[in-house]
């Protein structure tokens, strides 16, 4: 005798919940996933925001020691700065300036704290830009005068 008509209703429900559990695990998989991505990329995001400074001079006066030209960076994000050559890229008129021509006075800035960056550059009279490129690619640009 062969199965009867509960017997093959029997077979064909376990076997639709064998597949619904797998299609819910693949549901599952994904969605963790997704939430994973989201989660990361929005730490990104918070760390971008958190990584701001500005650049405090009076530009009709800039500051010289020397050969270097001083700039003052005040920290207006939410997190310390690290200030190093490695870190932080300096630009004058559109030319990158050397790891070697500049240095910050503190290896880093904390919240609301300001540092002097020492750069060591020949400019004529006249105007000029300085570009400062940060962590997370934050840039400030501070038009000035010789």
């Amino acid at each position: 005798m062969g199965f009867s008509l509960t017997g093959t209703h029997v077979i064909f429900f376990v076997a639709s919940v064998i597949v619904a559990g797998m299609v819910s695990g693949v549901f599952i998989a994904v969605t963790m996933n997704v939430t994973t991505s989201l989660s990361n990329r929005g730490d990104r995001v918070t760390e971008q925001l958190d990584t701001d400074f500005d650049i405090i001079n009076d530009p009709n006066i800039i500051p010289v020691i020397g050969s270097y030209y001083l700039f003052y960076l005040k920290n207006v994000g939410g997190v310390r700065l690290t200030t190093t050559n490695q870190t932080f890229q300096i630009f004058i008129d559109g030319d990158l300036i050397g790891v070697s021509q500049y240095y910050f006075e503190n290896t880093s800035i904390p919240i609301e704290g300001i540092t002097t960056l020492y750069v060591n550059t020949t400019l004529v009279s006249g105007d000029h830009a300085l570009r400062v490129v940060g962590p997370q690619a934050v840039d400030r640009e501070f038009d000035f005068m010789k």
